[in-house]
């Protein structure tokens, strides 16, 4: 290739890439984009979470399909701390990594295709109450999946599941609604 061609081709291309648009800098407190993490399990990724920590996370179940409201009294609450792993999972699980309402009989139908490991150690539990609510406290700074199942009140439809990742910073207390 000529110089004079080689110049010319640069500029030309310099020249398209002025017409691109741009989109700019991402919005303001936009988060980063999230990354899916590695389908191994890993103990040593889960550290962070045992360490002690001044946040809490107040959730309230507040869901409804239609007119039918689900209650979560008396069930399991599970809080489970956001790794590489735990990321793939969910995503697995859930079809997100950020949140999700799914037929719980769906969620357990896909837990052949979700990563391997035991994140028992890890999770933490409480019950929700007879009010809709439920508490995690004493939480290291980072992000958390609540999860739990709740079933139709007055027995009418299946019972579902219900995925949020939270994250808590700074000894706050953050309310979470599912």
């Amino acid at each position: 290739m000529s110089r004079t061609s080689l110049i010319g081709a640069l500029a030309l291309a310099a020249l398209a890439t002025g017409c691109a648009p741009s989109l700019g800098p991402p919005p303001p407190n936009a988060p980063p984009p999230r990354v899916l993490g590695s389908a191994t399990f890993s103990p040593g990724d889960f550290a962070w979470s045992q360490r002690p920590g001044a946040n809490i996370i107040a959730g309230k179940v507040a869901f409804r399909q239609g007119a039918v409201r689900y209650t979560c009294a008396g069930a399991s609450v599970v809080l489970t701390p956001e790794t590489p792993w735990s990321t793939r999972r969910m995503a697995a699980l859930y079809g997100s990594a950020e949140r999700a309402a799914l037929p719980a009989d769906e969620v357990r139908a896909r837990t052949p295709s979700a990563p391997a490991g035991d994140a028992g150690p890890y999770v933490k539990r409480t019950t929700c109450d007879d009010a809709e609510q439920f508490a995690f406290g004493n939480l290291a700074d980072g992000s958390w999946y609540v999860i739990t199942v709740v079933r139709p009140v007055g027995g009418t439809g299946g019972t579902m599941a219900l995925m949020k990742r939270v994250t808590v910073r700074g000894g706050r207390t953050v309310p979470v609604v599912l």
